[in-house]
């Protein structure tokens, strides 16, 4: 077994307090900070320590775990109280899942993003339900009067095996509350795991299917208006004037008004993202009556001057964003791009002497690779409820980085955050674009200036247009081989607009005698932000596809190539500051490489392309078999290998597989948002082409690699592979290369 300490210096991780009506409540901090705080002591104990998630055992033996990361997908709402309940030893049928209130006087780390939630609570959600199990165990102990070492539990029953007594967990919670927290625990041996490793449903599930109320979308209260927003329609613009003349004197509208979203002289941190500074609000009765009145306004938007703005990045690190003036083009774009590929970069990496090399090699290959902006398109539209008064703030809806946000807020509003309550619902899709919650404070704007409750609701022309993107990126890739093939020198340099996607230590770093990496960036007034596996999205896909490509160029197997250069960055690595482990990369290779068959012959007569990448501290490689019809790709199967460590819910960890998959090939063939003269050239779904239920790969095949590890990310990491595996398989069908993302386009046929 592992013992862990529950203390951490003079902290102590946990506290256990009895609940009022009886059964105990253990609540424990994953940075183990403790503050009290008298909050809800009528229904919840009277101290609190500042805790990131609690359980609540009641008499009669179910168990609540809080769960204090919003939902967006992930399912960590049913993955973390997994955790928990193993270590409890409890029966998972009588585990209930309640959705924690944003809290930071309880909580810590409360958002979603990176795919770090179940990595970054693993030990600590075990130690809460060790530590319970504990208690309970000495709390029967001390009823029996026998030693509490006799004591065994399963599945919410104490036994005494000499005596033969037996007791629910439900009898003995309220002794066990009383019980000291014990200095360390021992955590259950891996082999011993019931509930860790099997397959668990959603448990939000059934709400979800028969339509209960889970989203923020659903949120209704007594006395409750409808409000949208009307913003410039470019990037570049500002607000000159209104005329709401006609929109006032329609049916059902209450107030047409200005807002200004934050204050001039604010400090911005990292998620304080916000596109527009000064909207045009609507409020009425419904939505219908808002949406017509929006069309009815006459505005006039004119171009803004250049500024710049500092920004704290992670409460850390600040820094100064340059935001030009201009109505920017995707055209321009490109050609600003391939100026900036064409010139030196800010070096960020350089073994041995690259330059030497590449003089002196027999053969090189140089490749470079675009991708434009894409939107997030999340199925739930943009939405937050608002109730400000003068006293308090209460809100409620679906975004990512609760905490965060709750900061702007209370320094726009005037209100303390103790007087703030945010409620998190279960969100419709995130993928990064609920972390800039600016539509949250535009709510709460608005909410105020009525003095009513409000629910802001975005169109899908509103998000689509509004920002925010992932950003349009450019890499080029140079690779050296001598006289037999062998790789001598590499050569990244990857910029984009307004960010560089560049991981300057991953593969084939630490692989290659001499490396150079560069990057560089260009100003934008185009608004950007996270989007599913940031940066990563695209170097994935274009470093595998190059590696492909060298593969070919060297006479070798594009998948034996790779584990040829992985054994070289295991067993004599170049640099120390390889951020991948050699072994674990070339496991999933050698995972998918065994499962799907690679070398021999497909009956299927389907083309085949490989790709493996390293991101959010999980590895992962796809195998993609693919037909071109009439034209068009047609994905027959995909085989996924995965190393995330330990694997909490098969079931959830199959469906994020299967999400990854559909997602990525979805965006690299038809993903694509353009802009001419500040205005994105789509502005819904009718032009926005996303994937089609029948362009689904036909199978996917998930493995995961069995290990002892502690779990890692699994939200994003499946993501990137996917691009340049299908763009590797169809080279194959077609024996064309395809650098510049959309593949499809345009031209919605394959040459």
């Amino acid at each position: 077994m592992t013992l862990v300490k529950t203390t951490y210096g003079r902290r102590s991780f946990l506290k256990a307090t009895a609940l009022a009506g009886g059964g105990m409540v253990l609540g424990f901090s994953w940075l183990a900070g403790c503050k009290p705080s008298g909050k809800d002591a009528l229904t919840l104990p009277k101290e609190w320590f500042n805790i990131n998630g609690f359980l609540k055992i009641g008499e009669n033996g179910v168990v609540t775990i809080m769960s204090p990361n919003p939902e967006g997908g992930q399912n960590v709402k049913t993955s973390m109280p997994m955790i928990v309940a193993e270590d409890l030893d409890v029966d998972w049928a009588k585990v209930i899942v309640e959705q924690a209130p944003l809290d930071t006087e309880k909580f810590t780390r409360q958002f979603i993003g990176g795919s770090q939630a179940i990595r970054q609570g693993w030990q600590a959600l075990r130690m809460a339900g060790a530590s319970a199990r504990h208690m309970l165990m000495e709390a029967a102990a001390q009823a029996w009067q026998v030693p509490a070492g006799e004591i065994t539990t399963e599945a919410g029953v104490l036994f005494h095996k000499n005596s033969g007594k037996s007791a629910g967990y439900g009898e003995m919670a309220s002794a066990a509350s009383k019980v000291s927290v014990p200095k360390e625990v021992k955590l259950k041996d891996l082999k011993d795991f019931k509930i860790i490793g099997t397959p668990r449903k959603n448990v939000d599930g059934l709400k979800i299917v028969t339509g209960q109320p889970l989203f923020g979308i659903d949120t209704h209260r007594e006395g409750m208006l409808i409000a949208m927003i009307a913003h410039p329609p470019g990037f570049g613009l500002k607000l000159k004037s209104v005329d709401d003349s006609a929109a006032r004197a329609m049916p059902g509208i209450r107030d047409i008004f200005t807002i200004k979203v934050l204050n001039d002289d604010y400090e911005r941190q990292h998620f304080d993202t916000c596109t527009f500074l000064e909207v045009v609000a609507i409020v009425g009765d419904s939505t219908w009556e808002v949406m017509q009145a929006k069309k009815a306004l006459k505005t006039e938007w004119e171009p803004f001057e250049a500024y710049s703005e500092v920004r704290t990045f992670w409460g850390q690190e600040k820094q100064t964003l340059t935001i030009p003036a201009g109505l920017e083009s995707s055209s321009v774009h490109k050609s600003k791009m391939a100026e900036m590929a064409a010139k030196p970069g800010t070096v960020r990496r350089k073994d041995g002497d690259p330059e030497a090399a590449f003089r002196s090699a027999a053969k090189v290959l140089e490749r470079s690779y675009t991708a434009p902006f894409l939107a997030h398109n999340c199925m739930e539209p943009m939405n937050f409820f608002a109730h400000v008064t003068a006293d308090k703030a209460e809100l409620a809806g679906p975004l990512q980085k609760p905490e965060f946000t709750e900061k702007a807020l209370s320094e726009r509003l005037g209100i303390p955050l103790e007087k703030i309550d945010i409620q998190m619902t279960r969100l419709g899709g995130g993928y990064g674009r609920r972390s800039y919650a600016h539509w949250l404070l535009e709510a709460a704007l608005i909410s105020q200036k009525m003095n009513a409750p409000i629910k802001l609701m975005y169109t899908r022309e509103d998000d689509m247009t509004a920002g925010i993107y992932r950003p349009a990126y450019h890499a080029t890739f140079r690779a050296a081989l001598d006289a037999n093939n062998n790789l001598t020198a590499f050569h990244v340099k990857a910029g984009g607009i307004p960010e560089s996607p560049l991981a300057a230590d991953r593969f084939p770093a630490g692989a290659v005698d001499n490396y150079l990496a560069e990057d560089w960036t260009i100003d934008t007034n185009i608004t950007i932000g996270s989007y599913r596996a940031p940066r990563s999205n695209f170097m994935a896909s274009a470093e595998q596809s190059f590696l492909d490509e060298l593969a070919e160029t060297a006479g070798k197997d594009p998948l034996d190539f790779r584990l040829e250069l992985l054994e070289r960055a295991k067993t004599n690595p170049v640099g120390e500051k390889n951020d991948y482990d050699a072994a674990r990369y070339a496991g999933v290779l050698e995972l998918v490489k065994e499962k799907s068959g690679w070398g021999k012959n497909d009956p299927s007569g389907a083309s085949r392309g490989v790709a493996a990448y390293f991101c959010h501290n999980s590895y992962v490689a796809h195998v993609m078999d693919l037909t071109v019809e009439d034209g068009k790709p047609v994905v027959q199967k995909v085989h996924c290998a995965v190393d995330c460590g330990i694997v909490v819910n098969p079931l959830g960890a199959v469906n994020l597989a299967e999400g990854s998959v559909v997602d990525g090939i979805g965006n690299v063939l038809y993903g694509e948002l353009t802009f001419k003269d500040g205005v994105p050239d789509r502005s819904n779904l009718d032009k926005y082409r996303i994937i089609r239920h029948s362009e689904a790969p036909k199978a996917i095949e998930v493995h995961f690699v069995k290990n002892d590890i502690d779990p890692t990310g699994l939200g994003e990491p499946l993501y990137p592979p996917v691009m340049a595996a299908l763009a590797n398989a169809l080279y194959r069908a077609t024996g064309k290369r395809l650098y510049d993302q959309p593949f499809m386009g345009e031209r919605q046929m394959l040459g």
